[in-house]
């Protein structure tokens, strides 16, 4: 493909996913206010949450409103890169990613539901019993909440790394056996992930962002082992 046609194509498939994004940011902005008020009292719940600023409250419910599209949009935005990234694979590898749009969904809240009820809960609690030992809290609307809605992406992006190994092992890339051969170099990896995109640096955080994205890594090998048996008989 020549290099102009490689740039139509990707203006296409950015077009298709600013699209998807944007019209489910529309939908999920009406919905936001109520969303809201229900984050702030179910993790802040007896904590007073204040807007520093007249325009704090709208800008967390467009926040709010362009992560969920994001969030929500990741079968669309995972399909529109892998079409992308392979248009000189074999027709009937490529429309194999059509079959990662309902496992990608799931997986996707499948992490919103695991940060609900086993993350965000204990790491809201950590952090107010810090706070309140040296001082009394005057949080923020704004970044209290932006703080929640971070962690809710963070694990519903995290929860794609079955989708995006199976498919990296369908291209050939990786395999089930180099994925066990590197599984130290890949746990010492999302640990400091982990660290890294932890928004507020507490070993708590940490270790709940990676421990998830290590049985995800192991559930992926198996997945692939099946699959690779499957794949040499296609």
């Amino acid at each position: 493909m020549p290099f102009t046609e490689h740039l139509r194509e990707l203006r296409t498939r950015l077009l298709i996913s600013i699209a998807t994004v944007g019209a489910i940011a529309v939908l999920l902005f009406w919905p936001s206010h109520a969303v809201i008020v229900w984050m702030a009292q179910e993790y802040f719940k007896g904590t007073e949450l204040h807007a520093f600023g007249p325009a704090d409250v709208i800008f967390t419910e467009f926040k709010f409103s362009i992560v969920g599209g994001i969030v929500l949009g990741l079968p669309i935005l995972l399909q529109q890169l892998w079409l992308f990234v392979v248009p000189a694979i074999h027709p009937r590898t490529r429309r194999m990613v059509y079959a990662f749009v309902a496992p990608s969904l799931l997986l996707a809240l499948a992490g919103l539901a695991f940060a609900h009820f086993v993350v965000i809960p204990r790491v809201v609690a950590a952090l107010l019993a810090i706070t309140n030992a040296v001082a009394t809290p005057t949080f923020g609307v704004a970044s209290t909440l932006s703080f929640i809605i971070i962690l809710f992406a963070l694990f519903a992006i995290i929860f794609q790394t079955p989708v995006v190994l199976v498919g990296l092992a369908r291209l050939g890339i990786v395999s089930a056996r180099s994925l066990m051969r590197y599984r130290r170099h890949a746990i010492f990896g999302m640990f400091v992930a982990g660290g890294i995109a932890a928004p507020d640096g507490n070993p708590l955080t940490m270790a709940l962002l990676a421990l998830p994205m290590y049985v995800l890594y192991e559930l992926s090998i198996w997945v692939i082992v099946l699959l690779e048996r499957t794949w040499r008989h296609a």
